[in-house]
């Protein structure tokens, strides 16, 4: 679709509702499907606009991307479980169809006015986030003991007090925060983001994801490299991230009295003998899955019906990769592994490492997590597709000399 609507709608409050709406994880109808509240914002803007919206060619990524999602839907034409391949089926067009209208807002918004909104929201996220894990520890009287339960956002887990927030899963909060986490470190030039980038990091920490955890710091380190030619910059960074993390931890020893060093070596103790919460097990039995059924995997959606139908677990792989392995075979990975490959090919091509670190660094920490999420489709990604995609029809539209000065502008914020 083309990103020139109406100038009323390139006001600033439609890009910030949508950015926000997509951060309310788990608040949503339940129709067979999830029905959420940025789609409903999205369908009701197309219903009273539906004459400015039209289609455009497409970017070589989003062509490898509706070539995956079609062979993954495909699949399900041989799948052992019928009724999940159409209930994803279903999901996937309504999120493809919800993909092609954010572009729309987020076209209508400048650079600046993108980078604002995710400034903006981002802290709303991680302060509301935080504001509800002390809420649910007030109301279960600071008492960490439990399992599986789950109170405003907190969830006890195995007597870990792991945040949750505004979403369901503390694994899945450090992939949402991503997006954030990524600029505010990119753009630490000003207050408001360095204020952001100490709330990330604390509630990143608080949510106890060993996988999610490593993933950011292997994202710093990445970008540490990404500024090899300025050690100014690059101590500042190091220094100011080693005492957002000593004032957290502060904070949390002294005032909500957690034992956190106790907490923390637990949970890394842990991975010995839970295999990574169960994860290794689930693995081995996706790649048993795969070699089953090599070519055209068990059929889309079809690995939890499977899972539960022969081990009696009701869990997904938690692993993108070998889901998608176990599900659509040979021929799915293949497709999913060339719109990795097409999404890098552009990002290089238009300079996104050198001019918008942040939407490169972002990628490669979504394709971290996924090797233990399952994320064959999430909106937080979907909306990072969206924002990628609007800077590369910029990038391509405008002439290089002036793309280039107007990154460098918007860089500086």
């Amino acid at each position: 679709m083309d990103y020139r609507l109406n100038e009323d709608y390139r006001s600033r409050w439609a890009l910030f509702v949508l950015i926000l709406l997509v951060t309310l994880g788990k608040y949503n109808i339940y129709i067979g499907f999830a029905l959420k509240p940025y789609m409903l914002f999205l369908f009701l803007l197309f219903l009273f606009h539906f004459s400015f919206f039209y289609f455009q060619r497409l970017h070589l990524m989003e062509a490898g991307m509706l070539l995956f999602y079609l062979v993954y839907s495909f699949s399900g034409s041989f799948s052992l479980y019928p009724f999940s391949s159409i209930r994803i089926i279903i999901g996937i067009t309504l999120y493809l169809l919800c993909y092609f209208l954010m572009k729309v807002i987020i076209g209508n918004a400048s650079q600046t006015m993108i980078e604002t909104c995710i400034s903006n929201v981002g802290i709303l996220f991680n302060l509301a986030s935080l504001a509800l894990y002390v809420w649910g520890l007030k109301s279960l009287n600071f008492v960490l003991e439990g399992d599986s339960l789950t109170s405003f956002g907190v969830l006890m887990d195995r007597d870990y007090p792991r945040l949750i927030g505004l979403l369901e899963d503390p694994n899945y909060f450090v992939f949402y925060n991503s997006i954030f986490f990524t600029y505010y470190l990119c753009h630490t030039d000003s207050q408001k983001n360095r204020i952001g980038l100490a709330l990330a990091v604390l509630t990143s920490i608080l949510t106890f994801s060993r996988g999610g955890l490593l993933v950011l710091i292997l994202t710093f380190v990445l970008y540490m490299f990404l500024l090899n030619h300025q050690p100014i910059k690059q101590l500042k960074l190091v220094l100011g991230s080693l005492f957002t993390v000593l004032l957290g931890a502060y904070i949390l020893v002294t005032f909500m009295k957690f034992d956190l060093y106790g907490i923390l070596e637990a949970r890394m103790n842990d991975f010995s003998s839970d295999g990574g919460s169960g994860r290794l097990d689930l693995w081995g039995r996706a790649w048993d899955v795969f070699v089953l059924h090599p070519l055209t995997g068990i059929g889309a959606n079809n690995f939890l019906d499977y899972n539960q139908s022969q081990f009696g677990d009701t869990l997904h792989v938690h692993n993108t990769f070998l889901e998608i392995l176990a599900e659509s075979g040979i021929f799915g990975i293949l497709c999913f592994l060339l719109f990795i490959l097409f999404v890098f090919i552009q990002m290089f091509q238009y300079r996104v490492p050198r001019n918008k670190p942040y939407l490169f660094l972002v990628f490669v920490a979504y394709i971290l997590q996924m090797a233990s999420l399952s994320v064959i489709i999430n909106d937080m990604f979907f909306l990072f597709m969206a924002i990628l995609s609007v800077h590369l029809y910029e990038a391509n539209r405008m002439p290089a000399t002036n793309f280039y000065k107007t990154a460098k502008e918007t860089a500086a914020l």
